[in-house]
């Protein structure tokens, strides 16, 4: 049985080293904690709790208070990590507190250093899952003078069949918070179906003339991974405002890049009913990938301060750069409206069919010293008879690898492909050396695990069995590199190839961009 006087003691000076509990409100927070614990009294044990001044995350703590917790029906079973994210949000500083110390390290020592405030933060009281996302399986594909990052997404926990069970016979509730972007989550207790958000901590600021707020992802893809979201529950939209909140954002946040998804199905991200953008500390690959050589001289009479130029990379980017923050908004603004209502029959390109909207794109916004950088991404997810699931998106055949949209994150060369494939592709390479039998008929029934590689499987296996695991393994490596960069190709509007280039030059000609 798990001592509750001991535990109580623990999470105290895990708040004191860790979460900024403040020595002079101790007494009061060991009261609370007892409460909370169904205890009349601390305890007069002298232990050892040294250990917990190193940790680097409360996993122990965390465990243990849900194990307690359930050894005396503070939760019922499949609700424990409801009331751990209690616990932990109960030790954790008020919202104002931490906008207070934020903005005192940003005015004081600079924003590097408030960052880094808000993420240890974030990270010791529980709310970035920093274990979590250490399971993640990580490689780098270099593809000449490029190069993508591919992920396994094994951080976000599923549901056991006990939670799956209580779903069924949990009350239905209205919709608060609307969703899981909401300003409302602050503070919020969660649900089966809601995360629990007493943890969760969010920095306000001023983008675009409106109240906006920011916050680290719980799950995240990459480094210090910022969302950026409107305190208006309104849906997402990309226009000339969203160009102004993005330079507001880096203007605050001059260490961090932030972007926006197209905000149309297919091409939009996964949430579209809330106004949010993503950033962090972390460059993307497209970042790095230089201007393509044939499209380098351009230039825009109207904007002779902001430099234009197509980036060498798999979609189709317009890259601008400038000091000059209102030239770039302009320009960039223009772009958008030009996108929005281009078609090009030879390049497959149409604005709207049937009254319905198709061109979008995804701007992301850096800060390099003075000069404001936006990679404007160009997206459109027209569908046809021969592609259901969108033109400028993965196409059949690589669906085994990622079916599911395309979004920002992915566009700028950071796969994160479904967890499911870290035991899939292991299958693979086993049948691959033989240490599994190849049965094609078996992998084409559709409820085999691996029918939807079958045809992966069929053409590795064609060129030959792999002579020992670790062969195997990189082949089937390979091959998920490869199908990830033709994933990318497929999304971009303008192909690499001649009327692709003369399609890109037709488009920037609308905007007022020539060579």
């Amino acid at each position: 049985m798990t001592d509750g006087k001991i535990l109580v003691e623990k999470l105290l000076r895990y708040a004191k080293i860790h979460t900024y509990l403040n020595p002079r409100d101790e007494i009061y927070f060991r009261n609370i904690l007892l409460r909370e614990f169904k205890l009349d009294e601390p305890t007069e044990e002298k232990v050892d709790l040294s250990y917990i001044d190193k940790l680097d995350v409360p996993d122990v703590l965390v465990e243990e208070t849900e194990k307690y917790a359930l050894e005396n029906g503070l939760c019922e079973e499949g609700y424990q990590n409801l009331y751990s994210t209690y616990i932990m949000g109960l030790l954790s500083p008020l919202p104002s507190e931490v906008n207070r110390k934020f903005n005192l390290i940003k005015q004081e020592q600079g924003i590097e250093k408030a960052c880094e405030y808000f993420y240890t933060l974030s990270v010791k009281n529980n709310y970035v899952q920093k274990t979590a996302i250490g399971r993640n399986l990580k490689w780098e594909y270099q593809d000449g003078d490029k190069y993508l990052e591919i992920t396994i997404n094994l951080s976000k926990p599923e549901k056991d069949n006990k939670e799956i069970a209580k779903l069924l016979t949990a009350p239905k509730k209205g919709k608060y918070p609307a969703c899981l972007l909401c300003k409302e989550n602050e503070g919020f207790q969660g649900t089966l179906t809601h995360p629990a958000r007493e943890n969760i901590r969010t920095i306000s600021l001023t983008m675009g003339g409106e109240p906006w707020f920011v916050q680290y992802s719980p799950y995240a893809y990459y480094n210090e991974h910022m969302i950026a979201i409107s305190n208006a529950h309104t849906p997402m939209h990309i226009a000339g405002d969203t160009i102004d909140k993005l330079l507001d954002f880096v203007d605050f946040f001059p260490n961090y890049m932030i972007g926006s998804n197209a905000a149309l199905p297919i091409i939009g991200g996964s949430i579209l009913n809330h106004e949010h953008f993503q950033g962090g500390e972390h460059l993307m690959p497209m970042h790095k990938a230089p201007l393509m050589h044939m499209f380098k001289e351009y230039k825009c009479k109207a904007h002779k301060k902001v430099k234009v130029g197509v980036v060498d990379w798999y979609n189709s980017v317009i890259r601008l750069e400038s000091s000059n923050r209102k030239e770039i908004a302009a320009l960039a603004k223009e772009v958008i409206s030009a996108w929005q209502d281009y078609t090009d029959a030879a390049c497959g390109i149409y604005a709207e069919t049937d009254g319905v909207r198709h061109n979008s794109l995804a701007p992301v916004c850096r800060k390099v010293g003075k000069n404001y950088i936006f990679d404007m991404i160009l997206r459109n997810n027209l569908t046809s008879e021969e592609y259901p699931d969108g033109i400028f998106h993965a196409h059949p055949e690589y669906h085994n690898i990622k079916k599911e949209g395309i979004g920002l994150i992915e566009a700028m060369g950071l796969f994160i492909l479904p967890g499911r494939l870290k035991k899939q592709l292991n299958m693979i390479a086993e049948i691959l050396c033989g240490k599994a039998e190849y049965n094609e008929q078996e992998l084409a029934n559709p409820e085999n695990y691996l029918f939807a590689h079958k045809d992966m499987i069929k053409e590795l296996m064609e060129q030959g069995k792999a002579k020992d695991m670790t062969e195997a393994e990189a082949r089937v490596t390979d091959k998920v590199n490869f199908i990830c960069k033709n994933i990318l190709d497929n999304t971009a509007v303008f192909k690499k190839d001649m009327e692709g280039y003369k399609g890109f030059n037709r488009f920037l000609a609308t905007a007022g961009i020539i060579q």
